[in-house]
C-alpha cells in the first residue's frame, strides 16, 4: 500500500471552488486524488496523471467508477496538452507528490530500490525507453561523475563512477544488489543510518526519468495553466526538488526589478502567484506511521486574482 504523504495538509491547501477542475500530477495509487473526490461536488472535474502504466491502470479502474475522473498516461510536463485535449481553459488547483511511489519502491522488478534484488530498471514509464542498466553501459565516466554530483549530491562521485566503468569492462552491471554492492565497496565513508548507495540511485533515477526537467517545464507554464485564485500544491521529498519549487514560488510571487529611486504604483511589484503559508512539514505522527514521509515537504502558492 502506499500512504499519501500530507493529505490532509495538501487538500487543505488546494481546495478552493467545490464545483471547480483540478489536476493530480502524480497519481500513483490515487491516495490523493480519492480523497480530493471525497470533497468536491457531483460538478466537479479532475484530471490525473502519471507516467507509470501500473498507475494508469489503477487510475482508469477509478474512472469506471466516477465520471469525474480524466485520466492521462505521460509526465505532468505534458500538462498544457493535456488541458488542450480536454478543452479546458485553466484550472482550480495542481497537486504534486514528486519522487517515486511505495509500490514502484517494493516492486522488485521495477529496479528502484538498493535493498531489494531485482533488474536494474528505475523506469517510472518501464513500457519503453532507457533503463538504469542500459544507461550504465553507454554513459561516459564524466557523465557519470555529472550526475552522480548533481542529482545524487555525491561527495565521492569519481571514485564511484571509476568503480562502475571499471566493473562494465568485465561484465555488465544488470541487477539492484550488484550495483548496490559496488557502490559499498567504493565508497570510502558511510554516512550514519543511510545506505551507502542511496545517493547513487537517486540521483541515477532522476537522471533516466528525466526528472528534474519535467519539473522545470512544469513549473515554465504552470502559471497558465492555473486560472484566477487557482492553487499550486507540490509535496517535495528531497532538496534538488524543494529547492526549485522554493526558488520558482518565491520568484513568482514577486514582481519585476526596477531600479532604485524610480516610483511604482499598486501591484506592480506583486507577481502573479502568492505564497500561501509557509513550507509545511509532516508531523511526528505522520512520521511515525509512514517513515518515507520523513523528509517531505509541502509548499503552496496561489494565481493572484
Amino acid at each position: 500500500m502506499h500512504e499519501s504523504v500530507l493529505l490532509e495538509e495538501s487538500l487543505q491547501g488546494l481546495v478552493g471552488p467545490l464545483s471547480g477542475r483540478y489536476v493530480d500530477g502524480t497519481f500513483g495509487r490515487g491516495g490523493h486524488t480519492r480523497a480530493l473526490l471525497a470533497l468536491l461536488n457531483e460538478d466537479a472535474t479532475v484530471l490525473v496523471m502519471d507516467k507509470d502504466p501500473q498507475a494508469i491502470e489503477c487510475a482508469q479502474v477509478l474512472a469506471a467508477e466516477d465520471a469525474r475522473v480524466s485520466v492521462y498516461h505521460g509526465s505532468f510536463a505534458d500538462l498544457p496538452d493535456a488541458l488542450c485535449q480536454l478543452d479546458w481553459p485553466g484550472v482550480d488547483g495542481i497537486l504534486l507528490d514528486l519522487g517515486v511511489s511505495s509500490p514502484q519502491l517494493d516492486q522488485d522488478e521495477r529496479g528502484f530500490s538498493f535493498q531489494r534484488n531485482g533488474p536494474l530498471d528505475m523506469r517510472m514509464d518501464n513500457s519503453g525507453g532507457q533503463t538504469v542498466a542500459d544507461y550504465l553501459q553507454g554513459v561516459t565516466e564524466g557523465d557519470l561523475v555529472s550526475v552522480l554530483r548533481e542529482y545524487g549530491e555525491e561527495r565521492f562521485a569519481r571514485r564511484i563512477a571509476g568503480a562502475i566503468v571499471q566493473a562494465r569492462t568485465e561484465k555488465p552491471i544488470t541487477t539492484t544488489l550488484g550495483l548496490a554492492e559496488l557502490v559499498k565497496a567504493a565508497h570510502p565513508r558511510w554516512e550514519k543510518h543511510k545506505h551507502p548507495a542511496t545517493r547513487t540511485f537517486q540521483a541515477l533515477r532522476i537522471a533516466i526519468n528525466r526528472e528534474l526537467e519535467d519539473l522545470d517545464a512544469l513549473l515554465s507554464v504552470v502559471v497558465g495553466c492555473l486560472l484566477p485564485g487557482g492553487r499550486l500544491a507540490v509535496i517535495s521529498f528531497h532538496s534538488l526538488e524543494d529547492r526549485k519549487v522554493k526558488q520558482f514560488m518565491r520568484q513568482a510571487s514577486q514582481g519585476p526589478k526596477v531600479p532604485r529611486g524610480v516610483p511604482v504604483q499598486g501591484d506592480i511589484m506583486k507577481g502573479p502567484l502568492a505564497l500561501v503559508g509557509k513550507a509545511i512539514k509532516p508531523s511526528e505522527s505522520e512520521i511515525r506511521v509512514n517513515v518515507r514521509a520523513r523528509s517531505a515537504v509541502l509548499r503552496i502558492a496561489e494565481h493572484r486574482r
